[in-house]
């Protein structure tokens, strides 16, 4: 029998090796953009056609390369990172193993053009399945350019796995945020398809943040700085009323590498224990500088996931200085002299404490402990008993959060539940902005959700014309053919709202109400991205969004049955309930839109209802096809029968 096993033709290595680190053209994007940070270089730019599916170009003013390394660079595991075992532990350089460009060069057209200061003309090559078909000398600047074409032309199936154009260029804009983040002052620009999308400006880190995620977040930030003898924790977390109901705007970097780590935000939440809601999710841009010796980068192929030689040291230093950052911010608020005069005096800045509470917060053991310079290791092991009464801290406390569709209703064990107990109960973010309940026609045949079938006709009815009672500005007590339930008035009209916006999506759409007045509002990136890609779904149930500029929006229409006065808030909330929705996959995104309008626009619990509303809701509620459930499977009302109540009074 011949022998059957054979090494693999180098080109096919290759294209294996460039799954684990070329996945999406987002990938390619961090490499390229790290390795020009590698390259001392202080402008980037970074260009796109077709989400990166056509061009990626990073253009640097680093040092450049010579021929040589030029070629060399291409070469998988060539490296001028590492020389002995021992230098794999003392990385502070973005790249190291040599794999980006060897993995890029074996699923795309490259070109590279690069310069070195001293050469008098840089040198052009072009690759093609690994293999160099071009070089010569080029005139060019100092720098690198780097132009990757036609990703995954050589592997069709990997590139019929990639999304949508909208969906691929939010991966690229993530990852250029990072990095943008990461180093603030360098200029990094993004241009996609002809038009600039990002100019960062080189600064400090506080202007890179708001650069990114928006002026509405300068407010919002609080500086976190403690050097310690065993690491440095420095940037800024949100105030706890800024949290909100996604954790798009998390960011956790371990010396300048954007890392994942579900321990250490654990800690991060820990800090805001008693501040934010369960369901919320604060805004933090963090970093910790410690000796690479007491870290391990490389774990994984993105590097993104990295292992701490003492993990619970480092969790402590997190959630500590996190709470200190917490307490500092309402007692001694600090003036960053690069910000315009007028925002100095915003009174979110220049707040006034009083002597008493100054008082009470320094004297606490959390404080003191870390007055003391870098002294961090002596941080008591259990300070439970100092945090108990944090939300103290601040000046006008958020409102208490009522209980929403998301949050299903305490239950005793001997209550019944909703009438249909076999219904699933998923677990979902509540909405924060209601509309006014109107009343509309329902469809005669609306669309039935899947899995969930429709009750028997006759099991239950609201007696007509029977009166309406609300309790707590929350729950409806409505008289039954059996009894009475208990209708949550924010889950009934979710129900309600879902059921027509899935008809209007299949059938008629809903008609739009001009503006008189059209409001244009600002996004970030990533945000006006995925409205873009939203829009034609947003035309279907009555929203007229067009672009209006570099990230700006312009609402000429909205929902004939809504009011007016209130889009931009609107719109950017339901951005936010959409991407809660985006981890199920088993939904389309017409499907996600639309349970995050209903969500996001049904009437708030606490909210005073007359009793027209009511029993237009009552109505409405049971003329849909799944009354005793919200679309994302908690109850609507709980049923209490005849027979129960009297059982409760010994009948």
């Amino acid at each position: 029998m011949p022998d059957i096993i054979h090494l693999l033709p180098d080109n096919i290595a290759n294209q294996i090796a460039a799954g684990e680190v070329i996945q999406r053209p987002a990938s390619a994007v961090k490499e390229l953009l790290e390795n020009a940070v590698d390259a001392e270089a202080t402008e980037i730019k970074l260009i796109v056609q077709d989400a990166g599916k056509s061009l990626i170009q990073v253009v640097d003013n680093g040092k450049g390369m010579s021929e040589t390394d030029a070629r060399m660079a291409f070469e998988r595991h060539a490296t001028s990172k590492i020389k002995n075992i021992d230098d794999l532990f003392h990385i502070r350089t973005m790249g190291f193993r040599g794999e980006a460009l060897a993995s890029i060069a074996a699923v795309a057209q490259v070109e590279l053009k690069t310069k070195r200061e001293e050469d008098e003309t840089g040198v052009c090559l072009e690759i093609e399945n690994s293999k160099v078909v071009r070089q010569e000398p080029v005139a060019c600047p100092r720098g690198s350019n780097f132009a990757m074409k036609n990703l995954f032309f050589n592997v069709p199936a990997r590139r019929n796995f990639l999304k949508s154009n909208a969906a691929e260029m939010r991966h690229i804009v993530d990852e250029f945020t990072r990095v943008a983040l990461a180093f603030p002052s360098i200029f990094f620009s993004l241009t996609g398809n002809g038009q600039q999308l990002m100019h960062l400006e080189k600064g400090s880190l506080k202007q890179r943040i708001v650069q990114i995620l928006g002026p509405t977040q300068n407010a919002k930030l609080v500086s976190v700085q403690e050097n310690t003898d065993y690491l440095n924790i420095y940037g800024f977390v949100g105030k706890p009323e800024a949290a909100r109901k996604t954790r798009g705007d998390q960011f956790l970097f371990v010396n300048q590498r954007f890392i994942r780590s579900p321990y250490l935000n654990h800690a991060i939440m820990n800090a805001y224990h008693d501040m934010i809601a369960p369901d919320s999710y604060p805004l933090y841009v963090l970093f910790i500088d410690l000796d690479p010796t007491q870290v391990d980068i490389n774990v994984h192929p993105t590097k993104q996931e990295i292992k701490f030689e003492d993990e619970k040291i480092v969790y402590a230093f997190v959630q500590a200085a996190v709470k200190h950052a917490l307490a500092q911010f309402s007692v001694t608020p600090t003036l960053d002299f690069d910000l315009d005069p007028n925002i100095q005096r915003l009174d979110a800045v220049s707040k006034p404490v009083s002597e008493e509470k100054k008082a009470s917060v320094t004297a606490s053991s959390l404080y003191q402990t870390f007055t003391q310079k870098n002294q961090a290791h002596f941080i008591e092991p259990n300070q439970k008993s100092n945090l108990k009464n944090w939300k103290d801290f601040y000046e006008s406390p958020a409102p208490s959060q009522s209980s929403g569709p998301g949050q299903s209703l305490p239950k005793d064990p001997a209550l019944p539940s909703h009438s249909d107990p076999d219904l699933p109960g998923l677990s979902e973010a509540s909405s924060i902005l209601g509309s006014p309940i109107t009343r509309t026609p329902m469809p005669e045949e609306a669309p039935a959700i899947p899995g969930m079938p429709r009750p028997a006709a006759g099991k239950l009815q609201p007696i007509e014309g029977a009166p309406l009672q609300q309790l707590l500005n929350t729950y409806i007590v409505t008289p039954t053919n059996r009894g009475f339930i208990l209708v949550h008035q924010q889950s009934a009209h979710e129900r309600v709202l879902y059921e027509r916006y899935a008809a209007a999506s299949k059938e008629k759409a809903i008609p739009s109400q001009k503006s008189l007045f059209p409001v244009t509002f600002q996004l970030s990136a990533s945000d006006a991205i995925l409205l873009q890609e939203l829009s034609p779904d947003l035309l279907i149930l009555g929203y007229q969004v067009e672009p209006f500029g570099k990230d700006s929006f312009i609402v000429h229409g909205t929902p004939a049955d809504t009011g007016q006065g209130n889009e931009k808030a609107i719109l950017e909330l339901l951005l936010e309930q959409f991407k809660h929705f985006t981890s199920d996959m088993k939904f389309s995104r017409r499907e996600k839109l639309i349970r995050s309008m209903a969500r996001q626009q049904a009437i708030r619990a606490g909210r005073i209802l007359d009793s027209s509303e009511m029993k237009t809701l009552i109505e409405e509620l049971f003329a849909t096809r799944q009354p005793n459930v919200t679309p994302g499977g908690e109850p609507t009302y709980i049923e209490f029968r005849k027979e129960y109540v009297e059982k409760l009074f010994g009948k």
